[in-house]
């Protein structure tokens, strides 16, 4: 039986010591006998606002430190039955999307193909075509829920095709998707015509006002009914579709958002999909308060999703 990947003992090593790493794992460039991975894509030249999220997965990192064995609420300990690593980050090419995004594909192409399941920390939303490119490749037409107060399917910015608000029309356009959900969109548009593009592609969209009237749980059972289980499932979470005043540290905030609580219920509520890759983006250290809050929440969001894979794979 291979060697379990394990944190470092907390009861002989002070969370506040050593390198950081998510969860305090093992930094290990390796794919041999893994089941899960961390993996940091420090890149933020796809944004249209406020920048900072390459600094994301550092900060993701530093608040990880507190995460413990046991999850109460699944009733799981991921890091037994899985042995995940802290994979390192993309060498990505500042200044250059698409040369980043060749970057971005090499490493989670190696990852998806050794049938390791990725847990990423961006980073811009721009990011998530690429891996959605490479987990394609190995699943097929895959199944996307997208948490995020935005829609994402704009055609380009200044007239440019690739930034963190036209990564999921340039997925649909090359065909990587099945069906999509879209969760917690709120905020302003630039034209009641902006609502077509969903229309026309059968996009499952579950604004805020679903949320704050019916409750995260009935909400999250729509969205469930909407993907089959048996069926590859990714998951991609802007941290922006948490309201500010509980993640105010991102690019793009948007008022009126779910809560940290509901963030977590969230994904916890996708105990049995097949979950094939997962990741949370947009999270700016620049903007957060010391407490570095926006930060924790993404960390414990892919904690929860890690739970949610270890559970999965035990029923």
């Amino acid at each position: 039986m291979a060697k379990k990947v394990r944190q470092i003992d907390a009861m002989k090593s002070p969370r506040f010591t050593q390198v950081a790493t998510f969860a305090r794992l093992p930094n290990l460039r390796t794919l041999k006998n893994i089941h899960a991975v961390f993996l940091g894509i420090p890149f933020d030249d796809g944004t249209t606002y406020r920048t900072g999220a390459r600094l994301g997965p550092q900060a993701i990192r530093e608040q990880s430190r507190l995460l413990r064995p046991y999850n109460m609420f699944l009733d799981v300990s991921p890091f037994e039955s899985l042995n995940v690593v802290d994979y390192g980050d993309v060498n990505v090419v500042p200044g250059y999307i698409q040369d980043t995004f060749k970057k971005i594909q090499k490493d989670v192409g190696k990852i998806v193909k050794n049938k390791v399941v990725p847990f990423i920390a961006g980073g811009d939303h721009s990011l998530t075509l690429p891996v959605l490119r490479e987990i394609a490749l190995v699943h097929g037409k895959i199944n996307l829920l997208h948490f995020d107060s935005h829609f994402d399917f704009w055609d380009t910015y200044w007239g440019k095709k690739y930034t963190h608000g036209t990564w999921l029309r340039r997925a649909i356009e090359e065909g990587l998707l099945n069906r999509v959900a879209q969760a917690c969109i709120r905020g302003s548009v630039y034209s009641k015509s902006d609502f077509e593009f969903a229309r026309e592609n059968a996009i499952l969209v579950k604004t805020i006002r679903e949320f704050h009237e019916k409750g995260v749980a009935q909400v999250m059972n729509e969205i469930r009914r909407f993907f089959p289980t048996n069926e590859p499932l990714y998951v991609s979470f802007d941290i922006d579709a948490v309201d500010p005043a509980f993640a105010g540290g991102t690019g793009t905030p948007e008022v009126g958002g779910i809560t940290s609580w509901d963030a977590l219920e969230c994904i916890r509520s996708l105990l049995g999909y097949k979950l094939v890759g997962f990741d949370v983006v947009e999270v700016s250290p620049l903007f957060d308060p010391p407490s570095q809050n926006t930060a924790l929440l993404a960390a414990n969001l892919i904690y929860e999703a890690l739970c949610v894979l270890a559970k999965t794979k035990s029923v």
